[in-house]
């Protein structure tokens, strides 16, 4: 779907199991499209931005201030697994952004073919609202944090997945993402 950048660090093995889809969650400005880029690019992944499976009304009551609700998200949810099946289908591994904020919405996506990993991008409340207040171009006021970090649900242990909370430059992260995507 999009381009990304590659950089230097040796690629993950292919896994034995089938497409893998390594979905980069947490709430909005916490870093997820930063990080999915370049995890694609590193692996050679195909890449999709969660955010243009939405449709035209969920983009419209986000920038209004207003969260959505589980009705709003069904549909959405759905059409991402779709296209992680699909691309499975087709034999690639995916890298994808999505909010993924609740278990159930991660049950959703792990229904996709292929292996669902979650890359939970955890940082610092008051940094994610400043990185949230500066972005421009889109849709998620800062406005809706509250409500997103009210909604999230940390990884359980029976989810494959890991938490990152680290603030380090993105190449510091990516490192570190690709060091712990190795157990998965």
């Amino acid at each position: 779907m999009t381009e990304v950048p590659t950089t230097e660090m040796s690629p993950l093995p292919k896994r034995s199991r089938g497409p893998r889809h390594v979905v980069v969650m947490g709430v909005s400005g916490g870093g997820k499209t930063t990080l999915a880029m370049m995890l694609a690019g590193k692996l050679g992944y195909v890449f999709a931005e969660g955010d243009e499976f939405h449709s035209q009304a969920n983009r419209e009551k986000m920038g209004s201030g207003t969260p959505l609700d589980d009705d709003d998200r069904a549909p959405w949810l759905q059409s991402i697994q779709d296209w992680m099946t699909a691309e499975a289908r087709a034999g690639h591994s995916t890298v994808v952004t999505c909010s993924a904020l609740r278990k159930r919405y991660r049950d959703v996506l792990r229904g996709a073919e292929g292996h669902a990993v979650f890359v939970h991008m955890a940082p610092p409340v008051d940094l994610t609202l400043e990185r949230m207040k500066v972005r421009e171009g889109h849709y998620m006021p800062p406005s809706l944090l509250t409500s997103q970090v009210q909604t999230l649900e940390e990884l359980e242990d029976d989810e494959a997945g890991f938490k990152v909370t680290s603030t380090g430059a993105p190449t510091e992260v990516l490192a570190a993402v690709l060091a712990q995507l190795k157990d998965y």
